[in-house]
C-alpha cells in the first residue's frame, strides 16, 4: 500500500500556516514540511476578515509546499481545516431513548441520538463536531454503549458549535477563490487535546490551554471525554497593545514582550541601558495583563463545576505562542495555588514520538496546531490530497527518415536529381534553337 499524503490549513489570528504529511499502511505519520504566513489584521479573533487576502496567502503557502523535494512533482488539489475562534463553544444536550423490550445498542442507534442532538435548536449556530459526554444504559455509566443491551439510554452529548459566517468565509478562501477541495473541517482544540494530552489525563480530569494571539481555548477533560469548552477573547496580543500605550509600534512592543516581558517578576533581567525606555514601566504592563488573562483561566474550572484544581489531578496542559511568555507557567501555579496541592502538574504540551518529523525545526511549538491537524486527519480514514504530476512528453518528430523500425512508416518520396552540367548544356542549345524557328507569340507583337 503506497503512502497517502494529506495537507492542513491552520488559520490563526496572527499567522496561517499549511503543513503536508504522509500517512503510512500502519496509520503513521511523517511530517514533511510546515510553512506559515503573517496574518494580522487579515484575520482577528480566528475570524477571516478579508478573504482575498487570506485567500492569496494560503496560495503562496500552497506553491512552497509543492516546491519541497519531498512533495515535488505533486499538486495540492485538496486540504483538511482547522476552525478556531472567538465564537467556538460547546453546547451540551442530553438524549433519552427508551424501548418495549431490551434490545441491542448499535452503530446505527448512537447514530440517530447525535443526529437528534445536532437538529436540537441550534438554528443559529452551525455543528461542527459532535462528541459524546457520558452514556447511560439502564441508568448504569457505560463508556463503551456499542453491543450494550437495554431497555433505555440516557447520552450528554457535546455539539462543538461556531457562527455560520466562519464555516463560510472558509469555503470563500479556499473552495471558492483557489479551487481546492476540504476534505474535512476539524475543531482546533479538539485536534489540540487529541495530540498533546495522554489518555491518563482525560480520564483523572485535566485542563488544556492554548493561549494563543487573540484568543485562549479553555477545555477540561474528565473520564476520558470533553466536558467543557469555551473560547476567551483574550491573546498575547493584548499585552502587545497595552505595551503600545507607552508610544511603541506595535511591532516594537511585539519585540518588547518577548525581550523584557515577565509575567511573574517584578524586575525584568534587563539593563534599563538596552533600549530606550523603562524596562519595569514596560513589564508592569505584561504583568497586569498576564495577571488577568490567568484569572479568567482558572474561574473555567469553576464555570465547568469544579472547585478547585484538586478535582482536576492531571494538571494543566498549556500551548499555543503565548506560552513562550517568561514565568506564564510560574504566574499560573502562583495564582492557582498549586503547588500547594498533591499529584497536580502544570506543563507545556509537545509533539508527541510517534510522529516522524522529517525535519527537527518544524518541532517548535508554534507548529503545533498545523501538526495536530494533520494528526487528527490521519486517524480518521485519511483522504489523498495530492495528485502526481505526469510530464506532458510530445513525440519526437526529429527522428532520422532513414529509420525504418517496426510499425507503420510515413510514406517516403523519390529523390529527384537534378540535370548535370552536359544536360544543362544540351537543354540551352535546344532552347536556343526553337527560339530561331519558332513563331514570336502575340504578347511580343509590340
Amino acid at each position: 500500500m503506497e503512502h497517502k499524503y494529506i495537507v492542513g490549513i491552520e488559520i490563526g489570528s496572527s499567522h496561517i500556516r499549511a503543513a503536508a504529511g504522509a500517512v503510512d499502511e500502519n496509520g503513521d505519520l511523517t511530517i514533511l514540511a510546515v510553512e506559515d504566513e503573517y496574518a494580522v489584521d487579515a484575520v482577528r479573533y480566528g475570524w477571516i476578515q478579508n478573504v482575498e487576502e487570506v485567500s492569496s496567502r494560503i496560495n503562496k503557502l500552497i506553491r512552497k509546499l509543492e516546491n519541497y523535494q519531498t512533495i515535488s512533482p505533486r499538486k495540492i488539489k485538496s486540504v483538511y481545516v482547522s476552525l478556531g475562534g472567538r465564537s467556538m463553544m460547546a453546547t451540551s444536550r442530553q438524549i433519552v431513548r427508551q424501548f418495549e423490550d431490551e434490545v441491542e445498542i448499535t452503530s446505527r442507534i448512537i447514530e440517530q441520538i447525535k443526529g437528534e442532538a445536532r437538529n436540537s435548536g441550534l438554528s443559529e449556530r452551525e455543528v461542527i463536531e459532535i462528541m459524546p459526554r457520558e452514556f447511560m444504559i439502564n441508568n448504569m455509566e457505560n463508556p463503551n454503549p456499542i453491543g450494550s443491551f437495554g431497555k433505555n439510554i440516557r447520552a450528554d452529548i457535546n455539539l462543538i458549535t461556531c457562527k455560520p459566517v466562519i464555516h463560510r468565509n472558509i469555503n470563500r478562501t479556499i473552495t471558492d477563490r483557489q479551487a481546492i477541495d476540504i476534505k474535512g473541517i476539524f475543531v482546533r482544540q479538539t485536534a489540540i487535546a487529541d495530540l498533546v494530552l495522554t489518555a491518563d489525563e482525560k480520564k483523572l480530569g485535566c485542563m488544556l490551554v492554548d493561549f494563543g494571539a487573540e484568543t485562549t481555548g479553555v477545555s477540561i477533560y474528565k473520564n476520558g471525554s470533553l466536558q467543557y469548552f469555551v473560547t476567551l477573547p483574550l491573546g498575547s496580543r493584548n499585552i502587545t497593545r497595552d505595551i503600545m500605550s507607552l508610544n511603541y509600534t506595535e511591532e516594537r512592543a511585539e519585540e518588547l514582550k518577548r525581550i523584557i516581558g515577565d509575567a511573574k517578576n517584578i524586575e525584568p533581567n534587563i539593563h534599563k541601558n538596552e533600549f530606550d525606555g523603562d524596562p519595569v514601566e514596560v513589564n508592569n504592563y505584561v504583568r497586569a495583563r498576564a495577571g488577568e488573562i490567568v484569572a479568567n483561566i482558572l474561574e473555567q474550572a469553576k464555570y465547568a463545576g469544579y472547585t478547585n484544581l484538586q478535582d482536576l489531578p492531571g494538571g494543566i496542559v498549556i500551548v499555543g505562542g503565548g506560552a513562550r511568555l517568561k514565568g506564564f507557567t510560574e504566574l499560573l501555579i502562583q495564582q492557582s495555588n498549586v503547588s500547594q496541592q498533591n499529584n497536580v502538574k502544570i506543563r507545556l504540551g509537545g509533539i508527541p514520538s510517534n510522529i516522524r518529523i522529517s525535519d527537527t525545526r518544524l518541532s517548535s511549538i508554534d507548529m503545533l496546531d498545523v501538526i495536530s491537524l494533520l494528526y487528527k486527519a490521519s486517524k480518521n480514514n485519511p483522504q489523498e490530497c495530492m495528485e502526481t504530476i505526469v510530464a506532458n512528453v510530445q513525440p519526437d518528430n526529429s527522428a532520422d527518415e532513414e529509420d525504418d523500425g517496426p510499425g507503420p512508416q510515413p510514406v517516403k518520396k523519390p529523390k529527384v536529381k537534378g540535370p548535370s552540367i552536359w544536360g544543362k548544356l544540351r537543354d540551352k542549345a535546344l532552347g536556343t534553337a526553337r527560339g530561331i524557328f519558332d513563331e514570336p507569340d502575340d504578347e511580343d507583337d509590340n
